[in-house]
């Protein structure tokens, strides 16, 4: 690997999409202490445009290869739809750049494939957005986990109702063949998040899923959606969302051998409204219950920037990826498998639990 950024200057980033949400990026790593913005790539001309009003003092190009080709940047991050993941991961990875590409790492096993072996070849960090795992409120349910709060963990559901998605970018979001399926959009937050509960397990050995759409148009979008997944020793996790709500609201319900956890998010539109959340812990032996501390505040904008700030961290090596190549290439098997299994007679699969 390239030697690491030292302390005396900023890791530069480089920003490949300036979308919605790439614009929450641009603006975590202008306020992340110890990060630098320093190009952007944007698509159309109207996020060219937005991205010159919003840094008018960082260079924007429409070609992404002209980003990569600079030996300026040390990071680069990737905010585009699905099906432009592998082609760009795989030719920053080429050219040396370290890379922090957005969830889902791909829509196909082949192209996750594809991109851990540029990593490999390139022995740089290959990071995947899964921001929530930086949260203070879901990270924190995971420290407790770990730190023996809830004894042996055996069910977990986590469960989002919510507003429709957003067409995104020329409608790539409703787009079978650029989005994927929608179970790679939101849920694969989820997936991880339950691995991430309960790593101490195992990996998972089954899958049962159902999903519906209310579109009759669009019948391999789903709507609604809800997987189990079996662990090894018996312990189980819900996972389940439904897009043809409103607002935004989030619950993560854990129950072990010594005690549960209930954590719960809820916004009317995240990103752009505070958020209100809790975070409670149950004794088993007593029934009792308490408020736990987070620490402080939780939703994706505030967790995009400790991603970065995790991010910088580690190529300086002074910690580990928050999520890497692997842990991306775990969940969007998992997501693949819920949709085979949704569309089974049986509604289920069986796993393997070393893929």
């Amino acid at each position: 690997m390239r030697d690491n950024v030292t302390s005396d200057r900023p890791v530069r980033f480089g920003l490949v999409g300036f979308g919605a949400w790439g614009s929450h990026h641009a603006r975590a790593i202008q306020q992340t202490p110890g990060a630098e913005l320093v190009i952007i790539a944007a698509n159309s001309v109207q996020s060219q445009t937005a991205a010159k009003t919003a840094f008018p003092h960082v260079p924007v190009t429409a070609d992404y290869r002209r980003l990569i080709a600079s030996p300026d940047i040390d990071v680069v991050d990737i905010v585009v739809p699905t099906h432009l993941h592998a082609e760009i991961a795989c030719a920053a990875l080429q050219h040396n750049h370290h890379v922090l590409l957005e969830k889902p790492m791909a829509a196909s096993k082949a192209d996750c494939l594809r991109i851990l072996a540029a990593a490999d070849d390139s022995q740089k960090l290959l990071g995947i957005g899964f921001e929530l795992r930086m949260s203070a409120l879901w990270g924190r349910v995971h420290q407790l986990i770990q730190d023996g709060a809830i004894g042996t963990p055996q069910y977990c559901l986590i469960e989002l109702f919510r507003r429709p998605y957003r067409q995104g970018s020329a409608g790539w979001r409703y787009d079978r063949s650029r989005v994927g399926n929608w179970i790679l959009e939101e849920p694969i937050h989820f997936f991880d998040l339950a691995c991430w509960y309960f790593s101490q397990l195992g990996a998972p050995v089954a899958i049962q899923a159902r999903s519906s759409s209310r579109d009759p148009s669009r019948p391999l979008l789903a709507d609604n959606f809800t997987a189990v997944l079996d662990f090894p020793g018996g312990a189980w996790a819900v996972i389940s969302q439904t897009l043809a709500a409103f607002e935004h609201h989030q619950t993560v319900k854990i129950t072990g051998t010594a005690g549960s956890l209930w954590a719960s998010w809820s916004g009317i539109m995240d990103r752009t409204t505070t958020p209100t959340f809790f975070l409670k812990q149950g004794s088993a032996a007593t029934g009792e219950s308490w408020l736990v501390d987070c620490g402080g505040p939780a939703g994706e904008v505030f967790e995009l920037q400790q991603q970065i700030a995790r991010m910088c961290a580690a190529v300086r090596g002074e910690q580990p990826l928050h999520a890497d190549g692997r842990d991306g290439l775990k969940a969007v098997q998992l997501c693949l498998a819920a949709e085979l299994a949704a569309q089974s007679p049986q509604h289920s699969l069986t796993l393997d639990p070393h893929p």
